[in-house]
């Protein structure tokens, strides 16, 4: 074999028992796969699938309570899992890198960009102070971070989310290993830092002879840069080949199921809905944040929302789109009133809640309500789901036993079993949790709900089942939802109307079909065209019925 064509990486019928009491008996098995220089392969699948587990196998970063019970992980001819723990170690960190999905919980808060980065010379290499320094500054410029200097004395919390992920990739190409395995590591970016980043590892397989293992749940990032993919579910492969192949002439019925499910930039047909009433209008608002610069530095002052003025109607979605720190978030925040803006009107059927008094709004508060973008994080672990749901209307009056009774029915609508009850958070799934969120939401029966970044962490299935399931409750209650995103082709599925925003303004304006199909803006151009596999005709599958698989 060339050099070109010989595999780095071969994972041979990989097994990896669960302890008993799981779900199955594997969390991956009988799993196969090869890595070659210059290639990205990209693993895609379901939470779960398995596609995770083993990258951390290859990793050795495997929890005690999972261990491989069969196969081989081939690495420059030697079988990892045979390895002494030191002599795999040296390895990991020298020939074999990988970049985590959250750069925040990676990189360590109390040292320097630098210093982090140094740490990886000095633990593998023989060099000189200033030979570290100048790699660190090297490094910082080939993955393309402005102003290197500066950054390497900078910390993680000073870096916007993008950047702290370019220091991730420069700290695994440190010492230029020939196996770089990606974990997700683009799902909570905005579309143009997140092209930034797939187009950096695109240039960085080349110029290293890197072989990359990219793991991702997301087909446009797959369509964006990979050149083989392995389709995973329930810890086994079901289906392997070419980018092409996969992406367009798939073979297995679940790898078409994902690809039916990815949302479309194409919206649902336009809705007439002139004669319904104006539930929402938010006039003119102004948020602005101080912070302090410390003993010696200047006060900095960031407009996050600069007069923002928008109408929303009965049974309407209006799509709030825009990058990290466009003010999407800010704004949506003085609506419900989890922030004060410095002036503008709130105003909700007849009611400025930007006028009420803490005491004057406390009685409105159920008229909006807000589902957040992490499920994990906004159900507490310690309460049932019953707890959960019944807390709001308790706290507006609501008899108990009403409240109790109501709780069951909204998990029927949410399709939940009331059996649900008495369980709590952590034995249901990802996008289990989240329809219990909105459950939670739709408890004291608002006017208005708010989905900030709902569906962003969701595997596109379970992401499409959400965004349907938000539909027909908006349409069966007569609500009006105002969906925050960064995902363009998430925001026209379910959005009637779209204001994109920059700089903590409203840039543009108008219907799903008008702002993607015809975008005025700079802006909302640069947004379209970031957007991964926006050059990829996704193909549409038919079963011998003639509706798509499920």
């Amino acid at each position: 074999m060339t050099q070109s064509t010989q595999p780095i990486l071969s994972i041979e019928n990989l097994s990896i028992s669960i302890p008993k009491g799981g779900d199955r008996a594997y969390a991956v098995e009988g799993v196969s796969l090869e890595v070659r220089p210059q290639e990205i392969l990209c693993v895609i699948g379901e939470s779960g699938s398995g596609k995770s587990v083993t990258s951390f196998a290859t990793m050795g970063l495997l929890p005690k309570a999972l261990q491989p019970s069969a196969g081989k992980i081939i690495f420059e001819g030697q079988n990892l899992l045979d390895l002494p723990e030191r002599k795999r170690k040296s390895l990991c960190g020298d020939q074999m890198a990988m970049i985590f999905q959250e750069p925040m919980t990676a990189l360590n808060p109390c040292y320097t960009v630098g210093n982090q980065i140094e740490e990886i010379f000095k633990k593998h290499r023989k060099m000189s102070g200033a030979e570290r320094k100048q790699r660190v500054l090297d490094l910082l410029t080939e993955v393309h971070l402005p102003e290197p200097e500066h950054l390497r004395k900078s910390y993680p919390h000073q870096l916007s989310g993008g950047q702290r992920q370019r220091v991730m990739i420069a700290m695994a190409l440190a010492l230029d290993p020939k196996l770089l395995i990606a974990d997700e590591p683009t799902t909570a970016l905005d579309v143009t830092t997140q092209a930034q980043i797939l187009s950096l590892l695109k240039e960085l397989k080349t110029k290293h002879s890197a072989g990359i293992l990219f793991i991702t749940h997301d087909f446009g990032v797959v369509a964006e840069i990979a050149d083989r993919v392995v389709v995973m579910k329930n810890g086994h492969i079901v289906e392997h080949g070419s980018a092409d192949d996969v992406l367009n002439r798939p073979r297995h019925a679940y790898t078409k199921m994902l690809i039916s499910a990815v949302p479309r930039q194409t919206g649902a047909p336009p809705r007439d809905l002139e004669d319904s009433p104006v539930t929402l209008t938010a006039g003119n608002i102004v948020k602005t944040f101080h912070t302090s610069g410390g003993l010696f530095g200047k006060t900095r002052t960031v407009q996050a929302v600069k007069g923002a003025s928008f109408e929303v109607r009965r049974g309407e979605t209006l799509g709030i789109v825009g990058e990290s720190g466009s003010g999407k978030t800010t704004l949506v925040r003085c609506l419900i009133k989890l922030l004060e803006p410095d002036s503008g009107k709130i105003v909700i059927n007849d009611v400025d809640f930007a006028a009420l008094s803490h005491q004057e709004l406390r009685a409105h508060r159920k008229d909006i309500q807000i589902i957040f973008q992490d499920p994990y994080s906004a159900l507490n672990p310690r309460r049932t789901i019953g707890e959960l749901l019944i807390e709001g209307p308790l706290n507006f009056g609501v008899p108990r036993a009403e409240a109790v009774k109501r709780a069951a029915e909204l998990l029927k609508i949410v399709q939940l079993s009331p059996d649900c009850l008495e369980r709590y958070p952590a034995q249901f799934s990802g996008g289990q949790r989240q329809r219990i969120c909105i459950a939670r939401a739709l408890a004291v029966e608002p006017k208005v709900l708010i989905a900030d970044e709902a569906v962003s962490a969701l595997d596109v299935s379970v992401q499409k089942e959400v965004l349907n399931l938000l539909a027909d409750i908006r349409d069966e209650f007569g609500l009006t939802l105002v969906f925050i995103t960064h995902d363009l082709r998430v925001a026209a599925q379910i959005c009637d109307n779209i204001i994109v925003m920059k700089d903590g303004e409203i840039v543009e304006r108008g219907t799903v079909d008008a702002v993607f199909n015809a975008p005025t803006h700079a802006y909302t151009q640069q947004l379209l065209a970031a957007e991964p596999g926006k050059d990829w005709k996704i193909p549409d599958f038919e079963t011998a019925n003639g509706s798509p698989p499920c």
